[in-house]
């Protein structure tokens, strides 16, 4: 890292037996990194439901199942620059005379309608003020942005015009996450405690036997007795395992994470079915309420209409943190809902062959219905007719009132572009991205970890350093909780700030790291600042990152982000020029050799090192000819003999 206005101070050499900012914590074991790298690994399907603590020891098996080491591939490409260095020069940061303005909804065309549906809009937005004023309550204006195409779609969530959550589905491919399949045991494998299941995939899915074990709930759901439930299934255990699902059994699963390299999909017998307000847990009797929801009244309230729902015997549920503040009718319609659905899927167990899927997760159009429409959301704005009476159809089924927030787009000019996301997504994915203070962070996302860098760029401190100091990194932080939701970034994460002397400031910038991440969806987890001044974090991976999913590597530099430069292939070619020279029969008193290079390499070769061809011309008695071929690649070349036209030597990418 480099900072060109503060001094730095040098952190590798205060080395002291005190545990740091953490003093009066525990120090964190090994058992506990292991677990926290397990669960950034292991997506759910919705909401943190199961407890997780056995990921470290699925994820070796199904390493050692797949023919890697047992901790995974520790092979780490270079980073285009190492995070630690800065760019020569600090790029200036955007302009922020539009980012100080204050905030204006985007105006949207509404259809022509009736007298009777303007009065009662009228009426609807009258009463909303009233109640304003009565009321008055600090809102952000929260809404959503669907861009629905024939192949591709993309949702943005915005507050004040401010992109914060970003989502792109391709409807070409097939949702596998969240899908539940009527597999086949193909075998048993006692010394990893692993069954492999046919789901009708070239490879089969991975099943371990803490998969098939009923769960507990994890540590984010609070448990809700529901009094006296007659148990119909024993409790299984592992050394129940071979004999309840032999080779060849039918068994009844859902994928958690998708194929990935060697490996194929990972499936559970925990099957979860997520609605609007409740998560259906068909194979469980434990029901609880989310720990998000923090108001005590409001949790009695909660957990008295739990209590009151007519939830069948052997399954649970779950009330999701959007249930806050919502009436009885509405988790009563979604439980009706949701049986139904769990209905249909036993129906196409029983009817469908071996191997095939019986339940698939939802597309983001209805996902985004499900996750997304919430009380603060002002709107939800789509493109796409078809889209949007589907969305009006889905939300009318909740809530009748909140399918007048979705709005038809109908202006010729690009919705994201409107809206000023198109801007937002080309700043927030490039490399730097800066922060309004005039410093800038660093991502840079390698197959190991993702490194994060804090710069103060053109930040003037003042004499206060030390202030400033601590303002840029507590910008930061909150930036950078931002960018791990933007990009879906997840697995492990080092962040490395802008060196501060006190241990308060460190203390502060590692509060408001957790603050931050309070918002994210994904399981985190994250660590204070060390004594070598970085701080590290897992952010739980439900799909691969936005960057893998948009992006290829190059084909020319092989994901690099670098070519060999003109001088260095200028010495490769005269060391296998010198190598062939050298190896000559004597007797040819006419060597000819023709060699053809990129046209950069060329202009290169006949000016700055036309002198060092020459004398190697006179030393080895041979002639040496050179053309452009602009179909090589920059560190390709070819050189062959003119007399046969033989290939003597060459190097391909």
């Amino acid at each position: 890292m480099s900072d060109k206005n503060f001094s730095r101070r040098r952190r590798g050499m205060r080395f002291r037996p005190s545990r740091g900012i953490g003093h009066g914590q525990p120090q964190t074991p090994d058992r506990v990194g292991n677990q926290a790298r397990a669960e950034a690994v292991a997506p759910p399907p919705m909401e943190k439901i199961y407890d997780r603590r056995h990921d470290h020891e699925i994820d070796r098996a199904e390493n050692i199942a797949a023919g890697l080491p047992p901790e995974g591939p520790r092979k780490s490409p270079a980073a285009p620059d190492a995070p630690g260095q800065s760019p020569e020069s600090t790029p200036a940061p955007p302009p922020r005379g539009e980012q100080e303005k204050p905030f204006t909804p985007v105006p949207i065309k509404e259809p022509s309608r009736g007298i009777v549906e303007t009065l009662r809009s009228a009426a609807n937005n009258l009463v909303k003020k009233v109640q304003r004023l009565i009321k008055p309550v600090k809102r952000v204006h929260k809404e959503v942005v669907i861009n629905a195409e024939t192949l591709e779609t993309r949702v943005a969530v915005s507050e004040e015009g401010r992109l914060e959550e970003f989502t792109i589905e391709r409807t070409t491919e097939e949702r596998l996450v969240g899908s539940i399949f009527k597999g086949k045991v193909r075998n048993l494998e006692d010394g990893l405690k692993a069954a492999f299941v046919d789901i009708g995939f070239e490879k089969n899915a991975f099943l371990h036997y803490w998969d098939i074990v009923p769960s507990n709930f994890d540590s984010g759901v609070e448990i809700v007795d529901r009094g006296p439930r007659r148990r119909d299934k024993p409790k299984i255990t592992q050394k129940d395992i071979p004999r309840l699902y032999p080779p060849g059994s039918e068994i009844i699963a859902q994928v958690t994470k998708g194929p990935i390299g060697t490996k194929g999909p990972r499936v559970t017998t925990n099957l979860v079915l997520p609605g609007r307000y409740l998560v259906l847990l068909p194979n469980s009797d434990q029901s609880g309420i989310s720990r998000k929801i923090e108001n005590a009244q409001e949790r009695q309230r909660l957990k008295k209409i739990l209590r009151e729902l007519a939830i069948p015997d052997g399954m649970g549920v779950i009330m999701r943190t959007v249930g806050e503040g919502q009436q009885k009718r509405y988790f009563v319609r979604d439980l009706a809902l949701l049986l139904e659905e769990w209905r249909q899927v036993q129906e196409r167990i029983q009817k469908q062959p071996l191997a095939s899927c019986v339940f698939q997760e939802p597309d983001l159009i209805e996902r985004t219905v499900r996750d997304f429409l919430t009380e603060d959301v002002e709107r939800i704005v789509v493109d796409s007719p078809k889209a949007h009476d589907r969305m009006r159809e889905m939300i009318a089924k909740i809530s009748k009132r909140s399918a007048d927030k979705v709005k038809l787009y109908t202006d010729p000019q690009p919705i994201f572009d409107r809206f000023n996301i198109t801007r937002q997504l080309e700043n927030a994915f490039s490399r730097q991205v800066h922060l309004k203070s005039g410093g800038y962070i660093v991502v840079d996302e390698t197959e190991a970890l993702v490194a994060i860098d804090v710069n103060s760029g053109r930040h003037k401190g003042g004499k206060d350093q030390e202030a400033a100091i601590l303002k840029v990194n507590l910008e930061a932080a909150d930036e950078i909780a931002r960018q791990l939701r933007l990009r879906n970034i997840g697995g492990l994460i080092v962040l490395d700030f802008i060196d501060m002397k006190s241990r308060r400031d460190q203390q502060q910038v590692y509060q408001r790291m957790k603050e931050a991440l309070h918002r994210d969806k994904a399981k985190t987890h994250v660590l204070p600042i060390s004594q070598l001044g970085l701080m590290e974090m897992t952010r739980q991976r439900h799909s691969e990152s936005v960057n893998a999913a948009v992006y290829d590597d190059c084909p020319y530099c092989k994901g690099r982000g670098k070519v060999k430069s003109a001088l260095t292939m200028s010495v490769e070619i005269q060391r296998k020029l010198s190598e062939i020279l050298k190896k000559r029969p004597r007797d040819e008193s006419d060597f000819q050799l023709r060699i053809a290079v990129h046209p950069t390499i060329l202009e290169r070769l006949r000016t700055e090192d036309e002198k060092h061809l020459i004398e190697m011309e006179k030393r080895y008695f041979g002639k040496l000819s050179f053309r452009a071929d602009p179909g090589l690649h920059a560190e390709q070349f070819k050189i062959v003999n003119v007399a046969n036209n033989e290939e003597l030597g060459n190097a391909s990418k």
